[in-house]
């Protein structure tokens, strides 16, 4: 018994290249991703640590505790910058 089993052509080289550029292109997304979610978690422990402080822990480093979350957002908008200038 012999199957009939149909005969698709092969992937021909613009589907390789499409596929791989997708491939590509998911995982610069899948990076991103993953990096945006450590760079999440990062701000959150920084968050932490700096609330334990106490007023003149936080006195010593130039900050209170009402300044904390524009703290870290500068922080946070120089590393990004900072990682854009590394990839270029």
């Amino acid at each position: 018994m012999v199957l009939n089993i149909p005969r698709y052509p092969p992937v021909t080289e613009p589907y390789r290249t499409r596929i791989g550029s997708f491939l590509v292109w998911l995982g610069g997304l899948v990076d991103r991703m993953v990096a945006a979610a450590i760079a999440r978690h990062e701000r959150q422990a920084e968050r932490v640590a700096l609330r334990q402080l106490s007023d003149r822990e936080l006195r010593d480093i130039g900050i209170c505790h009402g300044e904390i979350e524009h703290g870290l957002d500068e922080a946070a908008k120089t590393r990004a910058g900072l990682q854009n200038l590394d990839r270029d």
